[in-house]
């Protein structure tokens, strides 16, 4: 039957056709993978029936390990069982892999193939991960483009089905995973009636049952383990052609040549690429255009990788081919080659092709875009009589010299009249959001194709997005990004100042349109000189469009995306502007329509102005010869890291990383980056930034204490300083230190606008303002960063007031507006980042905290010293940081002795004597053991200087001398969930490590699914019908042990209970735990993370979130402490000012009253159950 087109990415195309086969979906979240599984959830919540007329029943597990053992248990007992994973998630179902594969059970693991994490985290696309389970017996299947994903994916089901061997079915992460495509799908009628019954029917019969009790899973010694492990053979002797039989069977129906290898080109090819995977789109298009012009080129698209079948590929290969290249996307460092060269060599051996000259090449890891201009490269090289044996494409290799020349500028090879669309937005600005929007309105609406792709920068909310959408006549194979636009957007005016290079991607005679609130003139002002050449020299027609005041006269705030969206409808010319105006309002009424009239209405006023607002420029003549841009302003800081910033982070900030050859990162090939770079960074992407105002201010530091980026700080001034500051520094007296000035500095630069500050303020003394009126002020932030130091006060650094005079060494990160993680981490550093390891879990805080070259941890502008970080995994943080501190624990011991020995000699001076025993007095006290670390260090050198060769030895290794805080950072998802075991073993084992939970109640970091931290009735990913089952309670499990520290917080509710707790966690000489209540943009407070710290509040006064210390050092009677009074009421209320509750009440609303109603119970229960805690520990 004809099937049904729809708009769809590659990960939906894969979960359609999973949910058919599937009886049970075991899960766990990872990125690219995660919304296969939330769309399975979302598809049983609402009631949608499999081929078997079930709905399927998806369980989240703790790990992918332990998803994948589900699988194998779940299988056992004749459920077909599916689950969907990718990367480090793949490599950690291995063990069970191997038993899935060996017992011959059914099912298919779908795999969104990415980057397994080497010298840097890569959430993005390549097969390292696929090509590590390769020798696991899994048959592997591959998919090119959202379409093949949507015909393909059935023969994996059904080959595992009826071939008694289990699949992974893969495809390119992000690149086919989340291109959107027009594509056709299956209707369940096609997919049951190709099922072979029978063998669903005989897998059930032969599963594990009391009724007919079975044994698996023995244990066999050396005398026939060999022998049965061979007894598998004829299952993948005969494998291939069950799933022949089925591409046969999908071809029948669709018109399609599916086949285990598939050759496309000229049939007399003397020259043959050979991959797999998203780039054989990319090459047929290259083959199709130089074969037009007679060239003998081709391509074989391999689709049963394992069992690899020799004899299919020598059939499609042409007779003729003299030279193949064979295309990984996949490094193996140390080998002969990668693993489809390998294969594909082996089988030219065997088959006696000697004569045929064999190269290899690495394309495309994490995503590196692989355009036809490095295809054509391959081609090009093949023409050579001595080609490259082994080579790489995509990149500049200037150091050991393997990459191929690019062709450029390459042939235009994408379909005749394509329309291609380009997009820069900023993250969290709606620009992603409506540019799906429109592919679904011209998908839905027209008959025209569709592809939409999305690509984004290492931040989270506040970074670069830019959206690659093309529209055409005939199908769409263009998986890489657009450099030659019909229409080119930029949404944010910061961009042109950043020197992104944006216009040069439009087309001569092409759109190029800037969202900004500037006059023709200042346009000419901000434009660079490379700019206004193009757009003369190319025809461009320049627009802008002045979206932001627009959005907030029509009372959407910062919400520009719908206006910019129907600018977009009227300039492109995709469709006729009135069918557009009218389908967009038609999605408008539909998305807001539970908002009320007036939100509808509003949006509608928004599409209308879209297409009123946009301004033609005329470009001057002046343009073809504009005058040249003044030089860059010179850096100043530590040579090291300004080197760094020039050749590294400066590219990769303007989004032209691409560029950067490989002798960029010979000297940190470890991937180490120099710590304080994201202080250059100063992107300037708030639209309203604090003023401060001097004459209100108290001086309280609250602004400062709650700053997620660290962009508004205190300092005191003498009045040299003042003198010395720019004259529009603003100051006031300050009663507490009346020989100094007082100034809040801002700035604005770095600021992300959310506003914390001025929700915080007692006095009203900070306000919004545009960020152009506040420029000024970024010369005074910058001059008293770097001049003014902490000054000796009565204040104490565990008070608010006081915390905020020291230097933050966390500043400017890529976190949310208002992020509370952020806010959190920075205090700690205030207090104890000049001694901290930190071992800090994969999530959002290794993702605002890690990102390479532009780290915004920092040193002390004095000491130089700060934060050493470090990311391992997202499932061993706990036992890292163990790590970190039993190895430096150890150097440092040893240190001690040897230090003991020559204080313990006759010949030691008495200073040194002295010295010694202050440093072993203090030796296990971070803060107390500095000054005297010191003081023994300057004796030691003093001996070492008259002689002392001891001494002299010892002070080798004096960074280990004093005492260091150890810091263990993670999120829920990985201290609830796949870290809990070796976060309990840590917390065990009594070493003197902190460890520091953000607790957004969800999986923040890979789209918002549920964790153990989740609560009652909350909706999330993997839990779309809401949460039932109450949230687990860490905080009790570790207080068990009766000699960890424990403590939950929430710094917006009781700040100073906050600071006591991080000071008291890292004075006690033991394992320690801090859980804070961190609220994030995944639970859409109403108004927004400007309210973060007053939502802290909320959760704390309703009873919502409770407030406790437990110290094992206090004395008896004392050691625990209850810091929250009763809840004073308002839960409900409180639950509804959050999406993520309130939306259920939408969607299930009888469920959502029944659980609501749990969930304030059970949060009743857990504070009388405090209650009783403190009576007991009372009454010691």
């Amino acid at each position: 039957m004809p099937r049904a087109k729809q708009s769809m990415d590659g990960n939906t195309a894969a979960a359609h056709v999973a949910y058919a086969f599937t009886d049970v979906a075991a899960i766990y979240p990872i990125t690219p993978s995660s919304p296969m599984a939330d769309t399975v959830d979302q598809w049983s919540a609402a009631g949608l029936k499999n081929i078997f007329g079930n709905q399927v029943k998806v369980v989240e597990m703790e790990s992918e390990a332990g998803a994948a053992g589900a699988v194998h248990g779940s299988l056992g007992t004749g459920a077909i069982t599916t689950t969907f994973t990718a990367s480090q998630g793949l490599l950690l179902m291995i063990p069970n892999m191997y038993k899935i594969a060996a017992e011959q059970l059914p099912c298919v693991f779908d795999v969104s193939a990415r980057t397994v994490a080497t010298q840097a985290l890569n959430i993005f696309g390549d097969h390292s991960d696929v090509m590590a389970v390769r020798q696991t017996g899994f048959a592997m299947l591959c998919e090119s483009n959202p379409q093949e994903v949507m015909d393909l994916s059935p023969v994996a089901h059904l080959s595992a089905i009826e071939g008694h061997v289990p699949f992974v079915n893969f495809f390119d992460g992000f690149r086919t995973s989340h291109e959107i495509q027009k594509i056709e799908k299956w209707d369940y009628e096609d997919l049951k009636e190709m099922c072979n019954m029978e063998a669903v029917e005989e897998f059930r019969a032969k599963a594990l049952n009391p009724e007919h009790p079975k044994m698996r899973g023995s244990h066999e010694n050396g005398d026939v383990f060999f022998q049965h492990r061979e007894a598998c053979n004829p299952a993948y002797e005969a494998l291939p052609a069950v799933v022949e039989k089925y591409m046969a069977k999908i071809n029948e129906k669709l018109g399609t040549n599916y086949d285990l290898f598939n050759y496309y080109g000229a049939p007399d090819a003397d020259r043959v690429i050979i991959a797999m995977g998203s780039i054989c789109d990319v090459a047929e298009e290259v083959v199709d255009y130089l074969t037009a012009k007679g060239e003998k080129v081709g391509l074989v698209l391999v689709r049963l990788y394992r069992p690899w079948v020799s004899s299919a590929l020598l059939k499609v290969l042409p007779k003729t081919a003299k030279k193949i290249a064979v295309l990984d996307r996949t490094k193996e460092p140390g080998s002969l080659g990668e693993p489809l060269y390998l294969d594909v060599a082996t089988t030219l051996r065997e088959a006696g092709m000697n004569d045929v000259v064999l190269t290899g090449g690495r394309y495309g890891l994490g995503s590196k875009d692989t355009p036809p201009s490095s295809v054509f490269a391959i081609y090009t090289e093949l023409e050579k009589a001595d080609p490259k044996p082994r080579f790489t494409i995509g990149i500049t290799d200037d150091v050991t010299n393997l990459s191929l020349p690019e062709v450029k500028p390459a042939p235009i090879t994408s379909a005749p009249g394509t329309k291609e669309c380009k997009f820069w937005g900023l993250g969290g600005d709606g620009t992603v959001g409506a540019n799906k929007n429109s592919t679904k309105i011209i998908g839905d609406h027209t008959d025209k194709y569709i592809q939409a792709y999305f690509q984004y920068d290492s931040k989270k909310t506040g970074g670069v997005t830019i959206s690659h959408l093309r529209f055409g006549d005939k199908p769409i194979r263009s998986p890489y990004y657009i450099n030659q636009a019909d229409f080119v957007a930029c949404h944010n005016p910061a961009y042109i100042h950043m020197g992104m290079k944006m216009v040069q991607d439009v087309k001569p005679g092409g759109v190029f349109m800037i969202n900004c609130q500037w006059t023709d003139e200042e346009l000419d002002e901000h434009l660079n000189a490379a700019d206004k050449k193009y757009i003369a020299d190319n025809n461009i027609q320049l627009y802008t469009i002045n979206a932001i005041d627009k959005a907030i006269e029509i009372g959407m705030g910062k919400r520009t995306n719908t206006i910019l969206q129907s600018a977009f409808f009227k300039l492109a010319d995709v469709m006729p502007i009135d069918d557009a105006i009218n389908f967009m309002k038609q999605a408008a009424q539909k998305s807001y329509g539970k908002k009320g009239q007036d939100v509808v209405e509003m949006n509608w006023k928004a599409i209308d102005a879209g297409v009123d607002a946009i301004h033609k420029v005329d470009v001057p003549a002046s343009w073809s010869n504009p005058e040249a841009d003044p030089a860059p302003k010179a850096l100043t800081g530590r040579p090291e890291l300004v080197k760094q910033i020039r050749e590294v982070m400066e590219p990769i900030a303007r989004m032209d990383g691409d560029s950067l050859p490989v002798s960029s990162f010979v000297a940190n090939a470890n991937g180490e980056w120099e710590q304080g770079a994201s202080a250059y960074e100063k992107r300037g992407t708030a639209v309203n930034v604090p003023e401060w105002d001097a004459a209100k201010c108290v001086g309280c530091n609250q602004c400062a204490f709650v700053c997620s980026h660290a962009t508004i700080r205190p300092f005191l001034l003498t009045a040299d300083e003042l003198a010395a500051a720019p004259a529009q520094t603003k100051s006031r007296d300050n009663k507490l230190t009346p020989e100094y000035k007082f100034v809040m500095a801002v700035s604005p630069l770095d600021c992300m606008g959310c506003g914390e500050c001025v929700t915080v303020c007692p006095t009203k003394a900070i306000t919004m303002v545009p960020q152009d009126s506040q420029a000024d002020q970024q010369a005074v932030f910058d001059y008293c960063v770097a001049n003014i130091s902490k000054k000796a006060t009565k204040m104490a650094d565990d008070t608010v007031m006081g915390s905020q005079f020291n230097q933050p060494l966390l500043e400017f990160s890529g976190s949310c507006a208002g992020c509370a993680e952020t806010s959190y981490a920075r205090l700690i550093t205030q207090l104890f980042g000049e001694k901290m390891y930190i071992s800090n879990a994969t999530g959002c805080s290794s993702i605002w905290g890690g990102t390479a070259s532009i780290s915004p941890y920092t040193v002390n502008k004095d000491s130089g010293h700060g934060p050493a970080w470090c990311n391992s995994l997202f499932e061993d943080n706990a036992e890292h940081g163990l790590g970190l501190y039993i190895g430096q624990k150890t150097i440092r011991e040893n240190l001690i002795k040897e230090i003991a020995e020559v204080a313990g000699s006759d010949k030691a001076s008495a200073e040194l004597k002295a010295a010694y025993e202050k440093f072993i007095a203090t030796k296990n006290n971070t803060k107390a053991n500095d000054e005297p670390a010191k003081a023994l260090i300057a004796e030691l050198e003093k001996a070492a200087a008259a002689g002392c060769e001891k001494s002299a030895e010892i002070l080798k290794s004096k960074q280990y001398i004093a005492k260091k805080s150890v810091w263990i950072f993670g999120g829920d998802g990985w201290a609830y969930d796949i870290g809990y075991g070796g976060l309990d073993h840590v917390l065990a084992s009594g070493e003197d490590v902190n460890v520091f939970v953000f607790d957004t109640e969800v999986y923040s970091n890979t789209g918002g699914q549920a964790s153990k931290a989740s609560n009652i009735g909350q909706v999330a990913q993997f839990a779309a019908a809401g949460k039932d089952v109450k949230k687990k309670s860490l905080a009790e499990i570790a207080m068990a042990y009766g000699y960890v520290y424990v403590a939950q917080v929430a710094m917006g509710a009781k700040p100073a209970q906050t600071l006591k707790a991080i000071t008291e966690a890292e004075a006690y000489h033991g394992p320690s735990i801090i859980i804070a209540y961190s609220p994030c943009e995944m639970h859409s407070i109403k108004g927004g993370m400007s309210n973060c710290q007053t939502e802290m509040k909320k959760a704390v006064d309703c009873g919502y979130w409770n407030l406790f210390r437990f110290n094992p050092a206090a004395e008896a009677g004392k050691r625990f402490t209850l810091d929250c009074k009763e809840p004073a009421g308002g839960y409900q209320e409180f639950l509804m000012n959050e999406a993520r509750y309130s939306r259920l009440t939408r969607e299930f609303p009888e469920r959502a009253g029944e659980l609501f109603e749990r969930n304030e119970k059970a949060a009743i229960e857990r504070y009388d159950h405090l209650v009783r805690l403190k009576a007991m520990y009372d009454g010691e």
